[in-house]
């Protein structure tokens, strides 16, 4: 197969979607990969390097895009890619397509076939894909907090662990799953008071037994909410129903019982917000305030670290890729249950129902799909 690796053109998105080494494994195999030039600098890596491992550099991204039959890419196509995407081509990326119906619209007019990083599960539930970056988020969240709680930033003017004979920050995790929970563990390390909330029981009799002294555990819901935000210095949303658009556990009129300077890192952000104020942001320009409420909506938290995070990144998709490469698509996808799942759109169907409930769009089963077209006998 011909897998083509364009460089990310979003907002400071500094990552790259396979690492050198990802690519002398799929050379290994006899694929051809095409790598755009200058694609990995930002995450340290040089077009030499790519070379040695076997992929052919390309000028721009256009040419990236012509000359690849599966596009391997870190964040959603932006604007001025979709027009360079193909009918049937194979787009293996994070798409959080339930986010953006602008997106969405267009991939389906595009007829090209997009797997999301971010609903292949496992059978036990868990995301493979969307794991490691969730892990780098949850954790930046934290770092990226306790800066913003600094008064020349606009936030309360408090050290989050605090010092001998003061008190620490306090910080709150609406969530429990792994950027909850990967939060809670970097707060509660520097010293802060944290609680982590969740729906599940058993999850929080899990987090109880993990987590340190400094870490409490409390069922989640809007009385509770409204109740912890009163006295509650960073707040981290770290909610996420798969392939679905993130419900709204903080509303606007909550703003009004925070204390003024409050932090809000809304880790949700890709898909929607969990926070009803929230709006996508930059890492050029990652804030705003909103009732004296600082709001932190980076969409791609993860591309600030991006050397940590493109081999993360490659660590969980590459076994993916190579599926994909060695068996194309469609085989590959009936083979593994796991990679069905991350289908969202085929060929100008919307195969993901939390895609289709978003929008209201209609919806069609994958099988539907399989067996119109003929993949299956």
């Amino acid at each position: 197969m011909i897998i083509g690796v364009p460089k990310e053109i979003k907002n400071n998105e500094n990552r790259v979607a396979m690492t050198p080494a990802g690519v002398q494994e799929l050379v290994k195999f006899n694929h051809k990969v095409y790598v755009q030039a200058s694609a990995g600098v930002g995450s340290g890596f040089s077009d030499e390097e790519y070379q040695s491992a076997g992929a052919e550099i390309l000028p721009g991204i256009a040419d990236v895009y012509a000359a690849a039959e599966m596009i391997v890419k870190v964040k959603e196509p932006i604007a001025p890619e979709w027009g360079l995407i193909r009918e049937n081509q194979l787009l293996f990326t994070y798409f959080h397509f339930a986010s953006s119906r602008e997106l969405t619209d267009a991939m389906i007019r595009s007829k090209a076939v997009c797997l999301a990083y971010e609903t292949v599960e496992k059978a036990d539930r868990s995301l493979p894909l969307l794991v490691p970056m969730s892990e780098v988020a949850g954790r930046m969240a934290i770092q990226e907090g306790a800066k913003y709680l600094e008064k020349p930033m606009k936030g309360r003017g408090i050290l989050l662990g605090g010092v001998p004979g003061v008190a620490p920050a306090k910080v709150l995790v609406l969530g429990g799953g792994v950027v909850g929970t990967q939060a809670a563990k970097m707060a509660a390390g520097l010293g802060a008071q944290v609680t982590i909330l969740d729906v599940s029981l058993p999850r929080l009799r899990y987090l109880s037994d993990i987590m340190p002294a400094n870490v409490v555990t409390r069922m989640s819901n809007d009385y509770t909410i409204r109740e912890l935000i009163k006295d509650h210095d960073l707040i981290v949303g770290a909610v996420l129903i798969p392939g679905a658009k993130a419900p709204h556990l903080i509303t606007r009129d909550m703003l009004k019982m925070m204390r003024p300077g409050t932090v809000l890192v809304d880790v949700a952000v890709d898909q929607g917000g969990c926070i009803e104020t929230c709006q996508p942001t930059t890492h050029e320009n990652p804030t705003y305030v909103i009732d004296d409420v600082v709001h932190y909506c980076v969409a791609n938290m993860p591309g600030a670290v991006p050397y940590t995070s493109t081999q993360a990144l490659t660590n969980a998709t590459l076994p993916y890729a190579l599926q994909l490469a060695n068996k194309g698509w469609q085989q590959a996808c009936l083979d593994n249950a796991e990679l069905r799942l991350g289908l969202n759109v085929v060929q100008g169907e919307v195969v993901y129902q939390g895609v289709s409930a978003a929008f209201g769009l209609p919806y069609t089963p994958l099988e539907n799909v399989f067996r119109r077209r003929d993949y299956v006998s």
